[in-house]
Protein backbone atom coordinates (compact mmCIF):
# COMPACT_ATOMS: atom_id res chain seq x y z
CA UNK A 1 0.00 0.00 0.00
CA UNK A 2 1.24 3.62 -0.76
CA UNK A 3 2.01 5.86 2.15
CA UNK A 4 -0.54 8.57 2.87
CA UNK A 5 -1.43 11.03 5.63
CA UNK A 6 -2.44 8.10 8.43
CA UNK A 7 1.11 6.89 7.83
CA UNK A 8 2.32 10.98 8.81
CA UNK A 9 0.23 11.17 11.45
CA UNK A 10 1.60 7.58 13.40
CA UNK A 11 5.21 9.00 12.29
CA UNK A 12 4.32 12.11 14.23
CA UNK A 13 3.12 10.21 17.46
CA UNK A 14 6.14 8.06 17.52
CA UNK A 15 8.50 11.39 17.56
CA UNK A 16 7.16 13.87 19.19
CA UNK A 17 8.82 13.07 22.32
CA UNK A 18 11.70 13.27 20.63
CA UNK A 19 11.64 16.43 18.81
CA UNK A 20 10.79 20.38 18.68
CA UNK A 21 7.59 21.61 16.86
CA UNK A 22 9.42 24.73 15.61
CA UNK A 23 7.75 27.89 15.25
CA UNK A 24 6.52 29.80 12.23
CA UNK A 25 8.24 32.96 11.19
CA UNK A 26 7.25 35.82 9.43
CA UNK A 27 9.03 39.34 8.05
CA UNK A 28 7.24 42.28 7.49
CA UNK A 29 9.86 43.78 4.83
CA UNK A 30 10.57 40.77 3.98
CA UNK A 31 6.85 40.64 2.49
CA UNK A 32 7.00 44.21 1.37
CA UNK A 33 10.34 43.44 -0.40
CA UNK A 34 9.08 40.01 -2.22
CA UNK A 35 5.50 41.45 -2.99
CA UNK A 36 3.95 38.12 -1.61
CA UNK A 37 3.20 36.88 2.27
CA UNK A 38 5.57 34.93 3.65
CA UNK A 39 5.42 32.47 6.56
CA UNK A 40 8.34 30.39 7.66
CA UNK A 41 8.34 26.73 9.34
CA UNK A 42 11.61 27.08 10.66
CA UNK A 43 13.08 23.64 10.88
CA UNK A 44 16.50 25.25 10.86
CA UNK A 45 15.68 25.04 14.68
CA UNK A 46 14.86 21.49 14.60
CA UNK A 47 17.24 18.68 16.69
CA UNK A 48 20.26 18.11 14.57
CA UNK A 49 19.86 21.80 12.81
CA UNK A 50 17.61 19.94 10.15
CA UNK A 51 14.18 18.42 9.72
CA UNK A 52 16.34 15.56 8.84
CA UNK A 53 15.74 14.47 12.38
CA UNK A 54 12.46 13.46 11.79
CA UNK A 55 12.38 11.11 9.39
CA UNK A 56 15.84 9.39 11.24
CA UNK A 57 13.98 9.27 14.43
CA UNK A 58 10.77 7.86 12.62
CA UNK A 59 12.76 5.08 11.24
CA UNK A 60 14.84 4.01 14.21
CA UNK A 61 11.96 4.01 16.68
CA UNK A 62 9.81 2.06 13.77
CA UNK A 63 12.84 -0.79 14.02
CA UNK A 64 12.83 -4.02 16.50
CA UNK A 65 15.28 -5.03 18.91
CA UNK A 66 17.14 -7.57 16.82
CA UNK A 67 17.68 -4.71 13.61
CA UNK A 68 18.80 -2.54 16.41
CA UNK A 69 21.76 -5.11 17.86
CA UNK A 70 23.05 -5.30 14.48
CA UNK A 71 23.26 -1.34 14.04
CA UNK A 72 22.61 0.86 10.88
CA UNK A 73 24.15 2.39 7.99
CA UNK A 74 23.32 4.93 5.68
CA UNK A 75 25.31 7.81 3.03
CA UNK A 76 24.55 11.26 3.45
CA UNK A 77 26.22 14.46 2.96
CA UNK A 78 25.76 15.86 6.65
CA UNK A 79 22.30 16.37 8.04
CA UNK A 80 20.78 12.79 7.46
CA UNK A 81 23.91 11.59 8.87
CA UNK A 82 23.57 13.79 11.98
CA UNK A 83 19.74 12.80 12.36
CA UNK A 84 20.81 8.91 12.26
CA UNK A 85 23.94 9.18 14.68
CA UNK A 86 21.40 11.47 16.91
CA UNK A 87 18.49 9.14 16.65
CA UNK A 88 20.47 5.96 16.62
CA UNK A 89 22.49 6.84 19.89
CA UNK A 90 18.99 7.58 21.94
CA UNK A 91 17.80 3.76 21.09
CA UNK A 92 21.75 2.97 21.67
CA UNK A 93 22.61 0.72 18.27
CA UNK A 94 25.21 1.55 16.22
CA UNK A 95 25.97 3.68 13.13
CA UNK A 96 27.72 4.14 10.40
CA UNK A 97 27.95 7.12 7.51
CA UNK A 98 28.58 7.20 4.45
CA UNK A 99 29.88 10.41 3.64
CA UNK A 100 31.08 12.51 0.20
CA UNK A 101 34.62 13.73 1.03
CA UNK A 102 33.80 17.51 -0.38
CA UNK A 103 30.88 17.58 2.61
CA UNK A 104 31.17 20.67 4.36
CA UNK A 105 33.51 20.12 7.23
CA UNK A 106 30.81 21.32 9.91
CA UNK A 107 28.86 18.96 8.72
CA UNK A 108 31.48 16.08 9.25
CA UNK A 109 32.08 16.93 12.40
CA UNK A 110 27.95 17.16 13.70
CA UNK A 111 27.86 13.12 12.28
CA UNK A 112 30.96 12.32 14.74
CA UNK A 113 30.40 14.71 17.47
CA UNK A 114 27.03 12.23 17.41
CA UNK A 115 28.43 8.89 17.64
CA UNK A 116 28.63 7.61 14.34
CA UNK A 117 31.66 6.28 12.74
CA UNK A 118 32.26 8.11 9.51
CA UNK A 119 33.68 6.29 6.17
CA UNK A 120 34.61 8.87 2.96
CA UNK A 121 33.85 8.02 -0.41
CA UNK A 122 33.98 10.09 -3.56
CA UNK A 123 31.36 12.83 -4.04
CA UNK A 124 29.11 10.46 -7.09
CA UNK A 125 25.40 8.74 -5.46
CA UNK A 126 27.34 5.77 -7.48
CA UNK A 127 29.98 5.67 -4.77
CA UNK A 128 27.79 6.18 -2.03
CA UNK A 129 26.19 3.42 -2.67
CA UNK A 130 28.22 1.10 -3.43
CA UNK A 131 30.39 2.06 0.06
CA UNK A 132 26.91 1.14 1.55
CA UNK A 133 26.28 -1.83 0.21
CA UNK A 134 30.01 -3.31 1.43
CA UNK A 135 29.47 -1.98 4.43
CA UNK A 136 26.03 -3.46 4.41
CA UNK A 137 27.46 -6.62 3.72
CA UNK A 138 30.43 -6.83 5.92
CA UNK A 139 28.59 -6.08 9.02
CA UNK A 140 24.71 -7.34 8.34
CA UNK A 141 23.47 -3.39 8.97
CA UNK A 142 19.99 -2.31 8.47
CA UNK A 143 20.06 0.67 6.14
CA UNK A 144 18.42 3.99 6.30
CA UNK A 145 18.30 5.53 3.19
CA UNK A 146 18.37 9.05 3.33
CA UNK A 147 14.92 9.94 1.73
CA UNK A 148 13.81 6.63 -0.60
CA UNK A 149 12.29 4.70 2.35
CA UNK A 150 8.19 5.32 3.66
CA UNK A 151 9.27 5.62 6.89
CA UNK A 152 11.62 8.74 6.33
CA UNK A 153 9.53 9.99 3.91
CA UNK A 154 6.60 9.92 6.84
CA UNK A 155 8.49 10.91 9.13
CA UNK A 156 9.07 13.89 7.06
CA UNK A 157 6.18 15.38 6.02
CA UNK A 158 5.44 15.75 9.76
CA UNK A 159 6.75 19.23 9.25
CA UNK A 160 4.12 19.96 6.78
CA UNK A 161 1.69 18.42 9.21
CA UNK A 162 2.37 20.94 12.00
CA UNK A 163 2.87 23.08 9.88
CA UNK A 164 -0.59 23.74 9.19
CA UNK A 165 -1.94 23.33 12.68
CA UNK A 166 0.24 25.94 13.35
CA UNK A 167 -1.21 28.38 10.43
CA UNK A 168 -3.70 31.42 11.83
CA UNK A 169 -5.18 31.56 8.04
CA UNK A 170 -5.02 29.50 4.88
CA UNK A 171 -2.17 29.60 2.61
CA UNK A 172 -1.94 29.47 -1.56
CA UNK A 173 1.13 27.51 -1.92
CA UNK A 174 3.87 25.36 0.43
CA UNK A 175 7.05 25.12 -0.71
CA UNK A 176 9.89 23.17 -0.14
CA UNK A 177 13.18 22.50 -1.37
CA UNK A 178 13.38 18.85 -3.28
CA UNK A 179 16.94 17.09 -3.27
CA UNK A 180 16.12 13.28 -2.46
CA UNK A 181 12.32 14.12 -2.47
CA UNK A 182 11.78 13.32 1.15
CA UNK A 183 10.69 16.50 2.71
CA UNK A 184 8.79 17.40 -0.55
CA UNK A 185 7.33 14.16 -0.98
CA UNK A 186 5.86 13.60 2.68
CA UNK A 187 4.89 17.77 2.60
CA UNK A 188 2.73 16.69 -0.11
CA UNK A 189 1.09 13.82 0.81
CA UNK A 190 -0.29 15.93 3.99
CA UNK A 191 -1.57 19.26 1.64
CA UNK A 192 -3.24 17.12 -0.98
CA UNK A 193 -4.71 14.95 1.49
CA UNK A 194 -5.45 17.19 4.36
CA UNK A 195 -9.38 19.00 4.62
CA UNK A 196 -8.88 22.23 3.85
CA UNK A 197 -6.18 22.71 1.85
CA UNK A 198 -7.68 21.25 -1.17
CA UNK A 199 -6.91 24.35 -3.51
CA UNK A 200 -2.99 25.02 -1.88
CA UNK A 201 -0.59 24.11 -4.25
CA UNK A 202 2.98 22.33 -3.31
CA UNK A 203 5.91 23.51 -4.88
CA UNK A 204 9.61 22.24 -5.15
CA UNK A 205 12.54 24.47 -5.86
CA UNK A 206 15.88 23.09 -7.06
CA UNK A 207 19.04 24.44 -7.91
CA UNK A 208 19.75 24.89 -11.74
CA UNK A 209 22.76 22.89 -10.89
CA UNK A 210 20.96 20.04 -9.23
CA UNK A 211 18.04 19.73 -11.35
CA UNK A 212 17.45 16.24 -11.76
CA UNK A 213 13.91 16.25 -10.08
CA UNK A 214 12.56 19.25 -12.49
CA UNK A 215 14.29 17.44 -15.38
CA UNK A 216 11.99 14.17 -14.09
CA UNK A 217 8.97 16.22 -13.34
CA UNK A 218 8.92 17.52 -16.83
CA UNK A 219 9.47 14.75 -18.48
CA UNK A 220 7.72 11.99 -16.18
CA UNK A 221 10.72 10.19 -16.18
CA UNK A 222 13.09 9.89 -13.63
CA UNK A 223 16.28 10.82 -13.81
CA UNK A 224 18.46 7.83 -12.18
CA UNK A 225 21.90 8.78 -13.22
CA UNK A 226 23.08 12.74 -11.91
CA UNK A 227 25.96 14.58 -10.96
CA UNK A 228 25.23 17.84 -9.49
CA UNK A 229 27.55 21.11 -8.63
CA UNK A 230 25.70 23.10 -6.12
CA UNK A 231 26.60 24.84 -3.02
CA UNK A 232 23.35 23.37 -1.82
CA UNK A 233 24.80 20.70 -0.28
CA UNK A 234 21.96 19.47 1.09
CA UNK A 235 20.27 18.79 -2.42
CA UNK A 236 22.84 17.05 -4.24
CA UNK A 237 20.87 13.26 -3.34
CA UNK A 238 19.18 12.00 -6.45
CA UNK A 239 15.33 11.93 -6.10
CA UNK A 240 13.92 9.18 -4.72
CA UNK A 241 12.13 6.03 -6.90
CA UNK A 242 9.14 6.30 -3.96
CA UNK A 243 9.70 10.47 -3.45
CA UNK A 244 9.29 10.32 -7.27
CA UNK A 245 5.89 8.47 -7.77
CA UNK A 246 4.59 10.61 -4.83
CA UNK A 247 5.99 13.92 -6.46
CA UNK A 248 4.50 13.19 -9.71
CA UNK A 249 1.32 12.57 -8.26
CA UNK A 250 0.84 15.32 -5.89
CA UNK A 251 3.30 18.45 -6.26
CA UNK A 252 2.38 20.58 -8.76
CA UNK A 253 5.48 22.17 -10.07
CA UNK A 254 9.36 22.18 -9.45
CA UNK A 255 10.89 25.46 -9.81
CA UNK A 256 14.94 25.84 -10.68
CA UNK A 257 17.22 28.78 -9.51
CA UNK A 258 20.26 30.17 -9.98
CA UNK A 259 23.83 29.27 -7.36
CA UNK A 260 23.79 33.46 -7.31
CA UNK A 261 20.49 33.95 -6.46
CA UNK A 262 20.64 31.11 -3.43
CA UNK A 263 23.47 33.66 -1.88
CA UNK A 264 21.06 36.27 -2.29
CA UNK A 265 18.43 34.63 -0.56
CA UNK A 266 20.36 32.86 1.71
CA UNK A 267 21.48 36.23 2.95
CA UNK A 268 17.85 37.76 2.98
CA UNK A 269 16.79 35.40 5.37
CA UNK A 270 19.48 35.85 7.43
CA UNK A 271 19.39 39.72 7.81
CA UNK A 272 15.51 40.27 7.51
CA UNK A 273 14.33 36.74 9.71
CA UNK A 274 17.63 36.98 11.92
CA UNK A 275 18.34 33.59 11.81
CA UNK A 276 20.86 31.07 10.21
CA UNK A 277 19.73 28.88 7.30
CA UNK A 278 22.43 26.89 4.92
CA UNK A 279 21.85 27.13 1.11
CA UNK A 280 19.54 24.49 1.08
CA UNK A 281 17.00 25.98 2.81
CA UNK A 282 17.22 29.45 0.86
CA UNK A 283 16.31 27.84 -2.40
CA UNK A 284 12.56 28.39 -1.89
CA UNK A 285 13.14 32.19 -1.40
CA UNK A 286 15.77 32.21 -4.01
CA UNK A 287 12.83 30.78 -6.40
CA UNK A 288 10.52 32.93 -5.65
CA UNK A 289 12.94 36.24 -6.47
CA UNK A 290 13.53 35.09 -9.81
CA UNK A 291 9.84 34.34 -10.75
CA UNK A 292 8.28 36.73 -8.88
CA UNK A 293 5.33 37.41 -11.08
CA UNK A 294 3.10 33.85 -10.22
CA UNK A 295 3.41 34.88 -6.11
CA UNK A 296 2.38 38.61 -5.92
CA UNK A 297 -0.16 38.79 -3.65
CA UNK A 298 -0.10 35.02 -2.60
CA UNK A 299 0.09 34.05 0.98
CA UNK A 300 2.89 31.31 0.76
CA UNK A 301 4.71 28.88 3.66
CA UNK A 302 7.78 27.79 3.16
CA UNK A 303 9.51 25.32 5.21
CA UNK A 304 13.25 26.42 5.96
CA UNK A 305 14.98 22.85 6.28
CA UNK A 306 18.17 22.97 8.51
CA UNK A 307 20.55 25.78 9.12
CA UNK A 308 24.22 23.48 9.52
CA UNK A 309 27.11 24.94 7.62
CA UNK A 310 30.52 25.95 8.09
CA UNK A 311 30.93 29.18 9.48
CA UNK A 312 34.39 29.61 8.04
CA UNK A 313 33.48 28.55 4.67
CA UNK A 314 30.25 30.64 3.76
CA UNK A 315 29.30 31.18 0.38
CA UNK A 316 29.88 34.96 0.21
Amino acid sequence: MPISIADVIDAHERIKPHIHCTPMLQSSQLNKLLGCELVFKADNMQKVGAFKARGACNAVFSMDQDSLSRGVVTHSSGNHGAALAWAAAMRKTPCTVVMPDNAPQAKKDAVISYGATVVFCEPTMTAREATVATLMEKDGASLVHPYDDDLIIAGQGTAALETITQLEQPIDILMAPVGGGGLLGGSALVIKQSLGFESTQVIGAEPEMANDAWQGFNSGVRVAKFVPNTIADGLRGTVGIRNFEIITEHVDNILLTSEARIVEAMKLIWTRLKIIVEPSAAVPVAAIMDQPDQFQGRRIAIILSGGNLDLDHLPW
